[in-house]
């Protein structure tokens, strides 16, 4: 059976290396936005579907909310209708910059779980440590990925979708009170890029 994602935020710099990622990896694939049109015209780029967000989530297996951090919550909040119970997968991390460096917010909880709190649907989190550079290349990113969540379908989704679009395994990281630390990850990854100049991303060994 062929998965079907929406990826909301579609048309912002990660979701549609996602989408792109995904389509190449034989994901059926809906590229949301809050313009329509815009949505549909990256899709065409992309050879994929595209619609308003609350018509892009609506029939799939899957909602990956990639808008930007600042508008997940909201995003979140105003498409609980539509969703419904269709899992979904927060990948938003929150970072503050400043002249030492890019540090995770402090604020108490992750966005996974203030998403959480929006949904009637079941949410998890990963995909925190790669790039959105990293996803358009011609070859599937050369790392895993880490995903946690507390419902057993929803996290079954994510690492399947997380499978799909790196070459490295998709790792199970636990609950989705462990989403406070992936998202933090997002930090350390941007400092380690911004410090070698380069285009990393994660591996976990030891592994069977």
């Amino acid at each position: 059976m062929t998965l079907k994602v929406a990826v909301v935020g579609g048309t912002g710099s990660f979701g549609k290396a996602m989408a792109a990622r995904l389509a190449a990896a034989g994901v059926e694939v809906v590229i949301g936005s809050r313009d329509a049109g815009r949505a549909q015209g990256i899709a065409a780029e992309l050879g994929v579907e595209g619609a308003a967000n609350a018509d892009a989530v609506r029939g799939v297996d899957l909602v990956v909310l990639a808008t930007k951090a600042e508008a997940a919550v909201e995003t979140a909040r105003e498409l609980r209708a539509a969703i419904g119970t269709t899992p979904v997968l927060s990948v938003a991390a929150e970072l503050s910059f400043g002249p030492d460096g890019v540090k995770p917010t402090a604020k108490p909880t992750s966005i996974a779980q203030r998403i959480q709190d929006e949904l009637d649907a079941p949410v998890a989190a990963g995909l925190h440590s790669l790039a959105a550079s990293n996803l358009t290349g011609d070859e599937a990113p050369d790392e895993d990925a880490l995903v946690c969540g507390d419902d057993p379908r929803a996290k079954e989704l994510a690492l399947e979708l997380a499978a799909r679009v790196t070459s490295g395994r998709a790792v199970d990281a636990g609950p989705l009170a462990s989403a406070r630390a992936l998202e933090g990850m997002t930090a350390v990854i941007v400092n380690v890029n911004k410090r070698y100049k380069a285009h990393a991303g994660l591996r976990v060994t030891g592994l069977p």
